[in-house]
């Protein structure tokens, strides 16, 4: 059966002028408009398509994309405001209300959120709700250290930034662990570095472990011969500068550079890292 706020791969079954219809089994037929059919389609073919409600509250399919679909969370700009509530721009021509019942401040037109896409129990509508964490660990977290994710950065707080772990859960990425400028709503590839007792989640952008070391010995054996053999790189190096060279934390970076040595690659010294000539 299709599900209404997301993606559906369904039947051309009849062309009229304004567009043709698509087999919603259950659902019955839905309208793709003329703008969003395919070239050269043929009755009988198939097409990826999102399903949501018209103005009229009929079943409509669209081949726009919209920036979050029903069960995911977004950042999105707030185009106008009314008695009803705020409508935010989410990709496509019908506007995605967060009735003031599911703001947690007031929102304001032209400024943007994060907010979750549901089904409203109340209206049977797609809607957008600003209270995050009733969305948010439903179920256990069962992922494992080393885990890549996708996260959608929440909020920036003094310890560090929350995040959205792929739609589902919150963790933490810690301020002494971040060395690149992050941004409320920016969505970006996460490793779980552990999961609490609390079933709290601590995050990492890097690849947890020794697993990024072997990834990092050849950027900086290539960074030796650019630099003529010697870098003044050392324990006192910022963090932020070791990232900026190689886009990775001091701590990874400390354990290639243990890796070099060990292998016979580099010579440590006081003042920085140099290439052992063969």
């Amino acid at each position: 059966m299709p599900f209404i706020g997301k993606y559906n791969t369904l039947k051309i079954v009849k062309e009229l002028d304004f567009g043709v219809y698509l087999d919603g089994a259950e659902l019955g037929e839905i309208l793709l408009p003329r703008r969003y059919v395919p070239l050269n389609f043929r009755p009988g073919d198939e097409v990826e398509v999102f399903l949501y409600f018209d103005s009229d509250d009929r079943i409509i399919a669209t081949t726009e994309k919209p920036r979050a679909t029903v069960g995911e969370f977004a950042l999105m700009r707030v185009k106008s405001v009314d008695k009803f509530g705020a409508f935010m721009d989410w990709g496509l021509m019908k506007d995605l209300l967060v009735p003031f019942r599911e703001q947690k401040v007031n929102m304001v037109e032209g400024r943007s959120y994060i907010v979750h896409v549901f089904i409203d129990k109340r209206s049977n509508r797609i809607a957008g709700s600003a209270k995050l964490e009733q969305f948010l660990d439903r179920i256990p977290p069962e992922y494992e250290p080393g885990q890549q994710v996708e996260l959608l950065i929440w909020q920036a707080t003094d310890m560090g930034y929350k995040a959205i772990v792929n739609h589902f859960h919150q963790g933490m990425l810690y301020a002494n662990e971040v060395f690149q400028k992050l941004n409320v709503g920016q969505t970006i590839t996460g490793y779980v570095k552990k999961i609490r007792e609390d079933q709290k989640i601590d995050l990492s952008l890097y690849p947890i472990g020794y697993a990024k070391v072997g990834e990092q010995t050849d950027p900086i054996l290539a960074y030796l011969e650019k630099e003529g053999g010697f870098a003044p790189l050392t324990d006192k190096t910022p963090p932020d500068e070791i990232y900026s060279l190689f886009g990775v934390s001091k701590k990874t970076f400390k354990r290639a550079i243990g890796a070099l040595y060990k292998d016979g690659k580099i010579l440590i010294q006081e003042n920085g890292i140099s290439l052992v000539k063969i």
